[in-house]
């Protein structure tokens, strides 16, 4: 009995969590699959009806809204979060005397949660409180800056607020990145009278592919399934002007009691991730094997 134990101790140990992932994942998972193809509205039903639940998703101008946005935010907030995390790891591997605390206050937004940031942003945006009232208080009366209300620019208030929390992580990858360079090669090209802004663009920054790889997963994930941000921030308004997928399958679930709807809003959601997850995955396990 103690040789059992002793060798059955590790499964054992892990089997409860292995079953608690088992249902409330991956089973919960091929629950939302299966409702996503049913008739299910306020109450789930489960007799299989093809993919009437997609077609009116699709034919939805709020998902259209929605999945637009998810486009644009991913867009802009990747692309800014990765060249602005690039460019302040840049300065911060220059050895400058203050880099601990420089890299704490950048760091400190990541701290933070997705509801006290959008609650932070809102704030600073909002007409009357927040930035247009301070610079039409010193002494700019015609100052406007209506983004959070104005819903053609709402969706960039999230953008904004987005990358103020994460770019000071994907410093830190990056930081990370330039520390691991060989510093003999960096030398050998400052020998040869190679700039340093070559040598950043040509041996240093092309070195770090699998960092920005890993930054551009990270990130892709984090705008695939903003939320709180949004709910805090913009409330999916003016209108649902800044909806994306998360907030449109919430409000689906939770406000218009459209279950299957909103399950079919999470599948493309999941679609979406696997789309960039696997390719990510495929490529590390290629590399590994190879």
């Amino acid at each position: 009995m103690t040789k059992w134990l002793e060798e059955n101790t590790p499964k054992l140990v892990l089997a409860p969590s292995f079953v608690a992932i088992l249902v409330f994942v991956y089973g919960f998972i091929a629950w939302t699959a299966w409702v996503s193809l049913t008739r299910s509205r306020l109450l789930p039903k489960y007799e299989i009806k093809g993919f009437i639940q997609y077609e009116r998703l699709f034919d939805s101008p709020r998902w259209d809204t929605a999945f637009s946005n998810l486009f644009v935010f991913g867009f802009l907030f990747i692309a800014i979060a990765m060249i602005l995390g690039l460019v302040l790891a840049i300065l911060l591997d220059q050895n400058i005397r203050t880099e601990g605390a420089i890299r704490t206050i950048y760091l400190y937004p990541m701290a933070l949660s997705m509801i006290v940031t959008g609650t932070a942003w809102k704030w600073i945006l909002n007409p009357g409180l927040g930035l247009e009232a301070l610079v039409r208080g010193w002494g700019f009366p015609d100052f406007t800056f209506d983004w959070l209300v104005n819903p053609d620019m709402a969706i960039y208030t999230i953008v904004i607020a987005a990358i103020w929390q994460s770019s000071g992580f994907v410093m830190a990858l990056f930081l990370a990145g330039l520390r691991s360079v060989d510093q003999e090669i960096i030398k050998a090209a400052q020998v040869d009278g190679i700039p340093t802004w070559r040598v950043y663009t040509a041996i240093i920054i092309p070195s770090m592919a699998p960092i920005f790889l890993s930054a551009f997963i990270v990130l892709s994930h984090l705008a695939i399934k903003s939320f709180d941000l949004v709910i805090a921030l913009t409330g999916g308004g003016p209108g649902y002007a800044t909806d994306l997928p998360a907030t449109y399958m919430y409000a689906m679930a939770f406000s218009r009691g459209d279950i299957g709807q909103a399950a079919s809003s999470a599948m493309i959601m999941m679609m979406v991730v696997f789309a960039i997850v696997v390719p990510y995955l495929y490529s590390e396990l290629r590399s590994k094997n190879g």
